[in-house]
């Protein structure tokens, strides 16, 4: 009987620690920097892209969400990065092609690890919280409005997918 309460004990301590909000501070594309603790009381969606992959179609649904949903609180937040070797040199010439090719307006940091050692430390967190490391460009990472790690996706989820949009729904207003 005691074994079962400890277990119990220990699955409850591990589903509160698994749930503590994630942080992080980004360097902004644009100078200056992105806090995930500014949208505190908003939903974000991160997501790790790059400029020369397959998935970078994904862009254009990325943009579309963040216009019909940031009325509603929704931040959608691009992480360029290089961890797959398939981004452009700087982050000036990432944010020429996402304006140029996308007419990206949603938040984009400076070109950031992903993986590996030399990771960001929010996707440290992520990781070391759920087990989840980004396979690939365009994961997605959706956080509650207190910064708790509700959902993530691999890159064949598109940003505008039913199953995704669903679970967003449910964290809007």
């Amino acid at each position: 009987m005691v074994r079962v309460f400890l277990l119990t004990a220990l699955i409850l301590i591990g589903r509160a620690v698994q749930a503590a909000p994630v942080s992080g501070e980004f360097a902004s594309i644009d100078g200056g920097t992105l806090s995930i603790e500014d949208w505190r009381g908003q939903p974000v969606l991160v997501v790790n892209t790059a400029s020369q992959c397959g998935f970078t179609g994904q862009y254009a649904a990325l943009q579309r969400v963040y216009e019909d949903y940031s009325d509603r609180g929704l931040i959608v937040l691009a992480v360029p990065s290089d961890s797959f070797n398939q981004e452009l040199n700087t982050a000036d010439e990432v944010k020429e092609f996402c304006e140029l090719n996308y007419g990206l307006t949603l938040p984009m940091t400076d070109i950031t690890p992903v993986t590996g050692p030399e990771a960001h430390p929010f996707y440290k967190s992520v990781a070391a919280q759920t087990g989840f490391v980004p396979g690939w460009n365009f994961n997605k990472i959706l956080l509650d409005s207190q910064g708790s790690v509700v959902a993530t996706y691999g890159a064949n989820v598109k940003p505008d997918a039913p199953k995704l949009l669903r679970q967003v729904e449910t964290l809007l207003p």
